[in-house]
């Protein structure tokens, strides 16, 4: 039965000197301010977050749950898996700003798994995870793993 999930945002002012808000409706993030320096830079300096620090963080959980599937699946469940998505945006090859890819990393404990055979349930798991898959043909996706 598919499910619907929903945040909320808020703006004040134009796009270069404008403020905002993102809140989400279970609770887990309410009132994170948004700035398009933020965006722009990415240094946290502002404690601001921005549309794609957001979407690195969907992503970077999408794909853990995906792997630990695969991991369990594969006859060595995880310990533990640390997982780390950055998203690049910037200027596309077409004209205008957007986001041009999604750096999977992983860290992985499990015993009984190999390094190979992680990094090919960690590829399959960045190439069907559910966030991958809606961002798949626009967004460039890698992924890196590895055992601890």
């Amino acid at each position: 039965m598919p499910t619907t999930h929903e945040a909320n945002a808020t703006w004040q002012g134009d796009l270069q000197t404008g403020k905002g808000t993102v809140s989400l409706k279970s609770g887990a993030l309410r009132q994170a301010a948004t700035s398009w320096k933020e965006r722009t830079e990415g240094t946290g300096a502002e404690g601001a977050t921005s549309p794609e620090e957001l979407l690195a963080a969907a992503h970077a959980s999408c794909f853990s749950m995906a792997l630990s599937a695969r991991v369990a699946k594969a006859g060595a469940p995880a310990t533990k898996l640390e997982v780390s998505a950055k998203v690049t945006f910037g200027p596309l090859p077409g004209g205008g700003n957007g986001v041009s890819s999604s750096a999977l990393s992983v860290r992985a404990s499990a015993p009984g798994l190999t390094a190979e055979k992680l990094r090919e349930l960690a590829e399959d798991a960045a190439k069907n995870c559910p966030l991958s898959k809606a961002l798949e043909g626009n967004v460039a996706i890698s992924v890196q793993s590895a055992l601890v």
